[in-house]
């Protein structure tokens, strides 16, 4: 009678137990976030990858040539995988080589490299007698480099053969000279690095400058950015735009008003008024019998009927005249 009391029991507090659990994970859920938080070391993106890619083995030259041929005949996509990780601790020992020179994040060298590891599985060429990682090689420091040339400044500082050639080759001659106890100078850097002279002087001036923004404060207590202080003798898009539109709008606008003219003031508007090279009031007036004193009442006649005619048809017209005013 006892153990069926006792048994009972056990058997009522087991659904407790159960039902316990979820409180006590979500307790140590909370410990363990706290622990992270509080870790002397924080979450290295870099030694995680590394890890990662480590855990993939390395392959023979057999087995190179077995998957390379899967994926030249077949495009086999599982032989294409496993000849890229394989390579991948091949694209992190690269891409420290150039650490020296980029000094930012490496897991963009990193990034860029895997790419051309990628381009190099598609253009392998399993029949010729060459190691895949060697010819892989190639194409990930074209891919590093590129990658390099053009986020080492806003504006690309190497676009031809030559300037990528002395973009890294440049500094590092320069201080064989010295070294040797010559003077770096820019004929000597062109004969050594097959380049011209004005390249070597352009590059130099590239490297040893630094990108400055024209929006940035020219100084930090200042609310004055440098464009400010930059002048132009080429006229704003806007402007130009601007005044093609006033053209456009007098040319339609002079179109209507000649209507309204008769036709000596035609002759004298477009002789006097409207001429790049204005015949004198005494032709005009030998030519309709009359004084040059009357031609120029004339012309000042259709001059003000004009302005009128203009500040009636278009808003604003003061405005775009050259003093700013009507009259």
């Amino acid at each position: 009678m006892k153990r069926k009391i006792a048994k009972k029991k056990i058997a009522k507090k087991k659904p407790a137990a159960k039902n316990s659990t979820a409180p006590e994970k979500n307790k140590k859920d909370k410990m363990a976030a706290q622990t992270s938080d509080k870790a002397l070391v924080k979450f290295d993106p870099l030694q995680r990858y590394l890890t990662e890619i480590s855990s993939y083995k390395l392959l023979t030259r057999e087995q190179e040539k077995e998957l390379g041929i899967r994926v030249r005949e077949h495009e086999d996509k599982d032989a294409a995988y496993r000849l890229v990780t394989s390579n991948l601790r091949l694209v992190v020992k690269i891409a420290l080589e150039f650490q020296r020179v980029w000094m930012q994040n490496l897991l963009d060298l990193i990034q860029e490299g895997n790419i051309g590891l990628m381009q190099a599985v598609k253009k392998f060429d399993p029949y010729k007698n060459v190691k895949f990682s060697y010819y892989a090689s190639f194409w990930i420091k074209a891919y590093i480099l590129k990658f390099i040339m053009d986020n080492w400044r806003l504006v690309k500082i190497g676009t031809t053969q030559g300037q990528r050639k002395l973009f890294f080759k440049l500094k590092k001659e320069k201080q064989k000279l010295i070294d040797m106890g010559f003077e770096p100078k820019p004929k000597l850097l062109s004969e050594r690095l097959g380049v011209s002279e004005r390249e070597i002087v352009d590059m130099d001036q590239r490297l040893d400058g630094w990108d400055v923004s024209l929006d940035a404060p020219l100084k930090e207590d200042s609310d004055t950015e440098r464009i400010e202080f930059l002048s132009t003798a080429t006229e704003s898009i806007e402007d130009q735009v601007s005044k093609k539109e006033i053209e456009v709008l007098l040319h339609n606008k002079i179109a209507e008003f000649r209507k309204k003219m008769t036709p000596r003031e035609i002759e004298i508007f477009d002789l006097r008024i409207f001429s790049d090279n204005p015949v004198t009031l005494q032709e005009i007036g030998d030519r309709y019998g009359i004084s040059r004193e009357r031609v120029r009442q004339v012309e000042k006649n259709i001059i003000k009927k004009m302005r009128e005619f203009f500040k009636k048809e278009i808003p604003d017209f003061a405005s775009y005249t050259e003093d700013g005013t009507s009259d």
